[in-house]
């Protein structure tokens, strides 16, 4: 979840570690910043009753474990569009920044993204529920995929909202997966500290493509395993599943998902078109306390500390 300039200036950094790989990432984050050449589809124009949004989320990942059997409940075949943006605020911004008070007046926003309490303007929606506040995982270093669900199932059971956006953090790094088969973990102070890891990691070549990828595979396969729960128990005529940026594993230089870089693994996320219908196979948990202790201008200070300027 960093800009293009916080992830140029760290190239910049790594020149006499990595030489010419460092000269190559550094003229791609330059040269693709500064144009754009593909014309994002909309999102709250488009015809859907819940829009799920899987953080981080590549179509060409999305796509591949879409089709295999255990995900029946989806498409064999999801399409897919180009997003408005390349990181989570820069979406954030576009789509509801840049809505009309109608668009979001009977809107509910359910949200796992710490960037919530400071990238948008609460009072505009019909509702907010930040999950992330009540039910962060510091032994996970991120919230898992069912608090979400469950704060997604009660506000399509309880709500008024005529439509609803689903903000899961998955398949984002760290890996739910991985983290759960070792000790230690990172607390909402340190958000972002295992996802940079991953890409300076890779970078470095202390760790693989291939390993990287099977853990974000593992983890997206995670959070569909709720979309099951979901689907199952919310009534909607449309749904769409979908992204609010890819992530890049080094293609044209890149890794990672800094703002305002036009590339096709950044802005090319899957758009799948379902159904849902609550048949109450599932009683979701009550929502839990407010453990963030401090207002939303802190949880920023802390996200701008770790150098996610927007």
């Amino acid at each position: 979840m960093v800009d293009v300039r916080a992830q140029a200036v760290n190239a910049a950094r790594n020149l006499r570690y990595r030489g010419a790989d460092a000269v190559r990432e550094l003229a791609s984050l330059v040269t693709h910043s500064l144009r754009s050449t593909t014309d994002p589809d909309p999102v709250l124009d488009a015809d859907w009753d819940v829009l799920v949004l899987l953080d981080a989320c590549r179509a060409d990942l999305f796509e591949s474990v879409a089709a295999d059997a255990d995900y029946d409940f989806l498409p064999a075949n999801p399409g897919s569009r180009t997003s408005p943006a390349s990181a989570s605020v820069e979406w954030m911004e576009t789509v509801f920044g840049g809505a009309g008070d109608d668009d979001l007046a009977d809107l509910a926003y359910v949200t796992g993204n710490p960037y919530s309490a400071s990238k948008i303007d609460h009072d505009r929606f019909h509702s907010v529920e930040e999950v992330w506040r009540y039910a962060w995982d510091d032994d996970l270093g991120t919230i898992p995929p069912r608090p979400v669900t469950d704060a997604a199932i009660r506000t399509g059971r309880e709500t008024t909202a005529d439509r609803m956006v689903v903000h899961y953090m998955q398949p984002h790094f760290p890996s739910v997966v991985d983290r759960e088969q070792r000790s230690g973990g990172v607390s909402l102070d340190a958000f972002g500290d295992d996802e940079m890891s991953v890409w300076d990691d890779l970078r470095f070549g202390h760790r693989s493509e291939d390993d990287a990828w099977r853990a974000y595979r593992a983890n997206l396969e995670r959070v569909l395993g709720d979309l099951d729960v979901l689907f199952d128990n919310l009534d909607a005529e449309r749904v769409v599943v979908t992204a609010d940026h890819g992530n890049a594993f080094g293609e044209r230089h890149v890794y990672g998902h800094p703002g305002g870089v036009d590339l096709p693994v950044l802005r090319e996320v899957p758009w799948c078109e379902t159904t849902a219908t609550d048949t109450h196979s599932h009683e979701p948990a009550a929502a839990g306390r407010d453990d963030t202790g401090e207002g939303g201008d802190a949880i920023e200070q802390r996200l701008e500390d770790l150098g996610y300027r927007t």
